[in-house]
């Protein structure tokens, strides 16, 4: 492979013109000088042939050599790229860590023709977090054991190593597998060391050459790559489970803690009437508690269905709404339809596919409350760049403008505006007395969130 650092397809077509042309020079000038000499005519003659034949060989046989050597390089390079195309790939489409690394360290191992290959990270404190493995079983061995790794994964440059037992004991390696040889380069984000990647038992040559160290350093890249993103969304996650956290404490408390009030003032109220013998009043307000506790019932199982009904891995939004709305219906004995737009199949990021979750379980509930509805429609469509969630039903409506801080739903359209507002989505709502109410949420889509692919055409939920 060194060649190909000195010889590029310019300067090998300079080669095939200058090498002939001097070639030719130096036959013409022999042929004269043995033309003047006392040698035969056809014997010069035929010297002349079998040196340029000879000549011809040995040109061909290095000119085809070298074209072969860079084929074989650009072959190789080509095989990389794709190889990193596709870690990258599996970077953004795929959240499982230990997944992604696996195929990184799988193709490295395979385009630097090693036989083992081993990938580690480490955490904060500088212990072995993950130990991730190819081509040989570590034999049970934890990563919490590995402590031979952190002398290599504190410093900063690749590292190169010879020698069977050095090398087994290094990797964990069996007793009945052996490499002579280790490369091993650091996996790094800025200054900071994230873990190592190696690779021992060259097939091809006893020991690694530089540009297979290149060739790991440029997979390492991409293993730094996916181990930030993993901690990243992580930490997003987190976050957007605290705020999450936060937003059902205040719903909670403006809901279910109102209701609780209620009742406790509306129990001593009745204690009051039965001690004065006002059994009419005290019966009219037994029959509202029980209204009451009967709505605060029914606002309990719809947060509990909202709750259950959530994301799972590799569900995307349109699916869990699409459950929710089919169990929403079944509980609240209101036909919902819901049509989605024919081959979409948009995938949002986690935050952004709870908060869409969230509004429609709010604009459901509003309705099941408020409404006094006897149909409800989800639509769900893509224009232009931005995704359209549409909530709908034929009930009674209202006057925004009417609404005092303490009415509701007025609660709930203003967590239905923070919770949009918080992905950078647009809510309106359309709706008058006796006209019926219509939510719709407008969410911004980035390239990533496009997906090409199939779902199911428009659909329609209704049991009844």
């Amino acid at each position: 492979m060194g060649i190909l650092r000195i010889i590029t397809l310019e300067r090998l077509k300079l080669i095939t013109v200058a090498a002939p042309t001097v070639f030719v020079v130096v036959v013409l000038a022999l042929y004269e000088f043995l033309s003047l000499s006392n040698y035969a005519v056809w014997a010069v003659d035929v010297g002349v042939v079998i040196l340029t034949f000879i000549a011809a060989l040995i040109f061909s046989e290095v000119v085809f050599g070298i074209v072969s050597r860079l084929q074989a390089g650009l072959a190789q390079q080509n095989k990389e790229l794709l190889a990193l195309h596709q870690a990258g790939l599996d970077i953004a489409g795929e959240l499982n860590l230990e997944s992604v690394l696996q195929k990184i360290v799988d193709q490295a191992r395979e385009l630097v023709g090693a036989r083992y290959g081993a990938l580690l990270t480490i955490n904060e404190s500088g212990l072995v977090d993950t130990y991730i493995t190819s081509g040989f079983s570590p034999g049970g061995v934890k990563a919490s054991e590995l402590g031979a790794f952190t002398s290599y994964t504190s410093d900063h440059k690749p590292i190169r190593i010879s020698g069977k037992e050095v090398v087994a004991h290094i990797l964990s390696l069996p007793s009945d597998q052996a490499a002579h040889s280790l490369l091993t380069v650091p996996i790094l984000s800025g200054d900071k060391v994230l873990g190592n990647l190696f690779v021992a038992g060259k097939e091809s040559a006893r020991e690694f050459t530089e540009e297979d160290e290149e060739t790991l350093a440029r997979f390492a890249t991409q293993a730094a790559l996916a181990i930030e993103n993993a901690r990243l969304h992580e930490q997003v996650k987190a976050l957007a489970i605290a705020e999450e956290r936060e937003r059902i404490a205040r719903e909670m408390h403006d809901s279910l803690a109102q209701v609780l009030t209620y009742v406790t003032t509306k129990g001593h109220a009745t204690q009051m009437l039965l001690e004065r013998g006002e059994l009419d009043k005290a019966s009219k307000n037994l029959s509202q508690l029980v209204d009451a506790a009967r709505s605060a019932y029914s606002d309990v199982r719809e947060q509990i269905l909202a709750l259950r009904t959530s994301q799972e891995r590799n569900r995307g939004f349109i699916d869990v709404i699409r459950e929710y709305a089919q169990k929403w219906q079944d509980q609240s004995g209101i036909p919902v339809e819901l049509d989605i737009q024919q081959g979409l199949n948009i995938r949002l990021t986690p935050t952004t596919d709870l908060q869409v979750i969230r509004i429609v379980q709010e604009a459901l509930s509003n309705i099941r409350k408020h409404s006094g509805a006897t149909q409800a429609w989800i639509t769900i469509y893509k224009r232009d760049d931005r995704l359209v969630v549409t909530i709908k039903d034929n009930g009674a409506g209202f006057d925004p403008s009417s609404l005092t801080r303490s009415d509701f739903p007025r609660f709930g359209l203003a967590m239905m505006r923070e919770r949009a507002e918080s992905v950078g989505a647009e809510l309106n709502i359309d709706t008058g007395p006796r006209q019926g109410t219509e939510i719709r949420l407008r969410i911004p889509l980035s390239k990533s969130e496009l997906q090409a692919g199939s779902s199911k055409a428009y659909e329609s939920i209704d049991s009844r």
